[in-house]
């Protein structure tokens, strides 16, 4: 397939139609891409596959691009809140802390232009 030409796309019934066609009448592989006009073997197989396996309804689910990972979209409001609520009290925390180490460096070092 030449470069930024876009992939056929077939509908869930013209693939049902090709898979009940090539079952009915025995056709083979082959034989169906050419009465069909698919360019792939490996599509009809593919389509196959799917229809014994999830039926007719199985043709209609998008398969392409990557699967999703898992992780949920919208975390729920409440859990969203408390979560910024702890991320400003660290914030704020580790600002006391960087205030507090300042003065005690600047304390220790009085201290020691005392001792000189």
């Amino acid at each position: 397939m030449p470069k930024g030409v876009p992939n056929k796309r077939y509908t869930p019934e013209f693939k049902k139609l090709v898979i009940e066609t090539m079952q009915e009448e025995k056709l083979s592989y082959s034989e169906t891409c050419r009465r069909f006009e698919v360019n792939s073997r490996d599509q009809i197989k593919s389509w196959e596959r799917i229809y014994l396996e999830e039926g007719p309804e199985g043709l209609s689910v998008e398969r392409r691009g990557r699967s999703s990972t898992g992780r949920s979209k919208k975390l729920p409001k409440e859990v969203e809140e408390d979560l910024l609520a702890e991320v400003q009290r660290l914030r704020a925390e580790n600002d006391y802390l960087k205030n507090l180490q300042a003065l005690v460096l600047e304390d220790e070092r009085r201290q020691h232009k005392k001792r000189w």
